[in-house]
């Protein structure tokens, strides 16, 4: 019904920049809040950035004045610009969002397959 698919993940040296993209698609009435969330290995996933839908922000302190949370919605669309990276940036990147689906109206909460990015040093 819903899929969320991220793109732009890869390998960069550190201090370099990478923007993920994340496409919303499937029977969607509304999209409410979304945001990036990571999981490095073997430790739990945290909260990268979220976005409303009127576009107020909130960032993890440690990605505060590197990485930068977007959205168009009308394309669906949602990207995390990611500048100055570090080691410990290296994670696999989700996208999350809560969506109203077409047939019932409800929101639920959806989840992208996850991008891999690796900062080398």
């Amino acid at each position: 019904q819903v899929q969320l698919v991220e793109s732009g993940g890869g390998l960069v040296q550190a201090g370099g920049s990478l923007e993920l993209s994340c496409a919303a698609s499937g029977s969607i009435f509304r999209i409410n809040a979304m945001g990036w969330y990571r999981q490095a290995p073997g430790k739990q996933r945290d909260l990268v950035a979220t976005i409303t839908s009127g576009f107020n922000t909130n960032y993890a302190d440690s990605v505060k004045g590197r990485f930068t949370i977007s959205r168009d919605n009308a394309k669906k669309m949602l990207y995390l610009q990611m500048n100055s990276l570090k080691p410990e940036d290296t994670a696999v990147y989700y996208c999350n969002a809560d969506i109203a689906i077409y047939s019932t109206y409800s929101t639920r909460n959806f989840w992208g397959q996850g991008t891999q990015v690796t900062v080398s040093s």
